[in-house]
């Protein structure tokens, strides 16, 4: 008898009950949220029964597809290797989950016929069988270490060395959790520490782990100091702590000596293959290695949409490559930022050279798949695209540029509820990024969710807030917050960010496309949107942002406007792209 977890979406409660009780009969064990008993904690009851599941079953349908929990849970079963996915209605999988054989339920659900049930019992026994890993996972010690790494803390003279500080935490987090043994909180979560003053224990209390790793990072010149220490979270006890007092070309050694530590004190056992994950490096060069580090938090943390943040990222990079011509992620990166300099600011940069060289050295790569699927997309060739995109999730489904990237293309094909779980995932991955939350403010009001518009909006104004803090000038932090104050019902407050954008970056187009979507969704002030929109029709070159024009609900109200359709075919027109037929997108009431 299989212990089943059944993951569905409330549409399908009546599927899922019928089905529990028809796995109940053949003998197996199910267990569905219908089970969670009065006055318990929810979400830790179901994160109990989900990891002590043999298998995690999921039923697919158009619901359940647009549902962040059933993905995460979905992802859960995929990862361990314990999914058994089955569609409600003959409903295609979402990317990332396609590689796997879907038992179509549809002629059970419809006429009764057993077939499909049979099919599914097949599977189940097979996934819980002897080899499988819930079988290995029983017969194993049960892993009762935890560990969360709090971000490093920046002790250098120069502020902006923090992108180094922020880059040798996350390779830790990366290289402890490659030890089998060895649970480790993800770097989102750990990240939401940054900067706070905490205390250890309450960290552990919170991160539900048993030890917290803390440090510290001073670089002068060629010169580095790193501290680190690791620390019994019901104790506060320190088990073990070091100080590094070493030349800057010595940080991979370094890195891998702390990872070594903690697993020492920790008392566990790596395996070869886990010793050779964690000393494998994507370059020996450390000054190579730095400026990786550096494009990177300028892609992350810099201004969306910015033509000079592009640029300087894919010029660091280019360094980077010189200094270690097979540094597969720096390739991969500089490709990124080509691609957005030429899909997004319409230059002549291509972004294929690299992106194919980031392949040959690390066949893939899921970022140097999402700029490959990129061009398909932008050819036509949207069912390759989406196989890319497919793998990309499979290689990394906790990479940042991954999810956004299948958030987009989904957005853009008009495949608004299955690109909420994506942008989701995105905005959770990196804690400074407000562009994907404001996309979910988009998203959840094209789908008639209120709450989660609303929770969007609190969550995007909150980092464009952030963001401004630090640099006020930041067009695309302006346009975001302005459209988070006007859903949150600050239409005063909204337009007056909109009057200080125009006035502060009048050139950034993204800025002008975001205060358009505040201004006709948010305020109703369906005229000043085209007036902000002139601008960017007149100077946009590139058919992608066109193609999302076409497709972004938050037009709705606008789209049917002679103004609006004179501005889009002058545009059509200009840049020679084909009338086709625009995607019809109904406003919620």
């Amino acid at each position: 008898m299989a212990r089943v977890f059944l993951s569905y979406a409330r549409e399908d409660l009546e599927t899922a009950r019928k089905l529990a009780s028809v796995l109940d009969e053949a003998g197996q064990s199910v267990w569905w949220d219908r089970h969670v008993h009065g006055g318990a904690n929810f979400s830790t009851e179901i994160d109990r029964e989900l990891k002590d599941a043999q298998v995690v079953m999921v039923l697919w349908s158009p619901t359940s597809i647009a549902s962040a929990w059933v993905q995460d849970e979905a992802a859960e079963g995929r990862d361990s290797g314990r999914l058994v996915p089955a569609s409600v209605d003959s409903t295609k999988p979402p990317l990332g989950f396609r590689q796997f054989q879907c038992v179509d339920l549809s002629a059970w659900a419809k006429q009764g016929q057993r077939e499909p049930v049979e099919n599914l019992l097949e599977a189940i026994s097979k996934i819980a069988g002897e080899d499988s890993p819930a079988t290995v996972k029983e017969s194993a010690a049960p892993r009762t270490i935890s560990i969360c790494v709090l971000p490093f803390v920046n002790l250098s003279d120069d502020a902006e060395q923090e992108y180094f500080s922020d880059g040798i935490t996350e390779d830790i987090i990366t290289d402890l959790s490659k030890v089998s043994a060895l649970e480790v909180v993800a770097r989102n979560s750990a990240f939401t520490f940054k900067g706070k003053v905490v205390d250890v224990k309450e960290v552990a209390r919170t991160m539900e782990v048993s030890h917290v790793v803390e440090g510290s990072v001073r670089k002068s010149g060629s010169r580095l100091r790193i501290s680190a220490q690791l620390i019994a979270g019901d104790t506060g006890r320190q088990l073990w702590a070091e100080r590094y007092d070493r030349d800057l070309t010595d940080i991979f050694e370094i890195q891998d000596e702390i990872s070594h530590a903690i697993v020492e004190a920790l008392q566990l056992t790596l395996l070869p293959e886990e010793k050779r994950a964690i000393e494998e490096r994507g370059t020996s060069n450390a000054d190579a290695y730095r400026f990786y580090l550096m494009a990177r938090q300028q892609w992350i943390g810099g201004t969306f949409g910015d033509l000079k943040r592009d640029e300087a990222i894919a010029r660091i990079c280019q360094q980077a490559v010189q200094l270690d011509p097979n540094y597969a992620e720096a390739w991969a990166l500089m490709a990124i930022a080509q691609a957005e300099l030429r899909f997004w600011h319409g230059k002549e940069a291509n972004a294929l050279p690299a992106a194919e060289r980031a392949l040959a050295l690390k066949p893939e790569l899921p970022e140097a798949l999402c700029v490959k699927a990129r061009y398909l997309e932008e050819q036509g060739q949207q069912e390759e695209a989406n196989r890319l995109i497919d793998a990309a999730l499979l290689g990394n489904p906790d990479s940042w540029e991954v999810n956004r990237e299948a958030a987009r293309m989904l957005f853009r094909e008009g495949r608004i509820a299955e690109s909420i779980p994506y942008f989701e995932k995105a905005s959770a991955l990196v804690t400074s990024d407000y562009y994907n939350p404001a996309m979910l403010v988009t998203c959840y009001e094209s789908t008639g969710d209120t709450e989660g518009r609303k929770r969007a909006a609190r969550l995007a104004f909150e980092r464009s807030e952030k963001a401004l803090a630090s640099e006020p000038t930041n067009g695309s932090a302006i346009a975001n917050g302005a459209m988070a104050l006007a859903v949150l019902g600050e239409n005063d407050r909204a337009r007056e960010w909109i009057e200080r954008g125009l006035l502060l970056d009048p050139e950034n187009l993204a800025m002008r496309y975001n205060m358009a979507c505040a201004l006709t969704v948010a305020l109703g002030d369906h005229e000043t949107a085209l007036d902000v929109l002139q601008h960017y029709f007149e100077t946009v070159n590139t058919a992608s942002q066109i193609k999302h024009t076409e497709v972004d609900p938050d037009f709705v109200r606008i789209r049917d406007k002679p103004r609006f359709q004179q501005m889009l075919a002058a545009t059509k027109e200009r840049l020679g792209i084909a009338e086709t037929p625009t995607m019809k997108v109904q406003p919620v009431n």
